[in-house]
């Protein structure tokens, strides 16, 4: 019963996906668009296989992989840390709210050519990058999380002789743990998207430096294996923070 529901749940996507990539297929087929300029999805289909038999393919995405990783690791703990910190301080928490108006809408790809300068042309901007467009989410999360436990759990934690310190691990991160994961799974699809655009723009290696190389060479079919496989790895990563969700809010 539940194998059913699940399909019967994800059919509809399904559905629409295999309908874009078939219209997709046939326009190419008929004519109607150039493959030199947009290859047919069959073509992108083949190479991304081949990809996975390329040795220094699958090298560039360890490169890009890392990247994300570390970036997503230093955006998870600034964001809770910070998120509970600022929500928990009264004195803070204002600021914090400020801060998160002014900086959160901007992009923060105007400050790469800064993080170059800082940091080099190796990881560290790019990590740095991903860190900082990664963390405004889990930091909203955290924050709003936290300010939206219920006043009573604590009452009753402070009640039983729990200190502050023993309280944030026992009764706060645990009522907040799903926001958190929310706010992630966000923080990760933006991660996917910025350190492909960062290899892109300043890189000697990595899927993005991969995309460029193939569209500089006219390289159609291959400049969009990167962006299938990157595509692959942010559903790959929200699927997963979903399951992780889902258990934390029935624990």
């Amino acid at each position: 019963m539940k194998t059913s529901t699940f399909v019967q749940s994800r059919w509809p996507g399904v559905l629409s996906v295999l309908s874009v990539l078939v219209f997709w297929e046939a326009a190419c087929q008929l004519g109607a668009i150039a493959p030199a300029l947009l290859p047919p999805p069959s073509a992108i289909a083949v190479r991304a296989l081949a990809f996975f038999t390329d040795t220094h393919l699958l090298a560039q995405l360890g490169i890009t992989l890392q990247r994300l990783a570390a970036g997503l690791a230093l955006a998870i703990a600034a964001g809770v840390i910070i998120g509970i910190a600022a929500s928990l301080f009264r004195s803070t928490s204002k600021v914090l709210e400020i801060l998160i108006g002014l900086l959160a809408p901007l992009p923060k790809i105007a400050i790469y050519p800064a993080l170059l300068l800082t940091l080099g042309f190796d990881n560290a901007p790019k990590i740095a990058l991903v860190a900082i467009d990664a963390m405004f989410p889990i930091l909203i999360a955290t924050f709003q999380a936290v300010r939206l436990v219920n006043g009573k759990l604590l009452w009753s934690a402070a009640a039983m002789g729990t200190s502050r310190v023993r309280a944030l691990y026992k009764v706060i991160l645990p009522a907040c743990l799903p926001s958190i994961i929310t706010g992630i799974r966000v923080g990760a699809v933006i991660g996917c998207i910025v350190v492909l655009l960062a290899e892109m723009l300043a890189s000697t290696n990595g899927l993005g430096h991969v995309l460029v190389s193939a569209s500089r060479s006219f390289r159609t079919t291959d400049m969009f294996v990167p962006i299938v496989i990157m595509s692959l790895v942010g559903f790959s990563l929200d699927k997963a923070l979903a399951c992780a969700a889902r258990r934390a809010a029935h624990r």
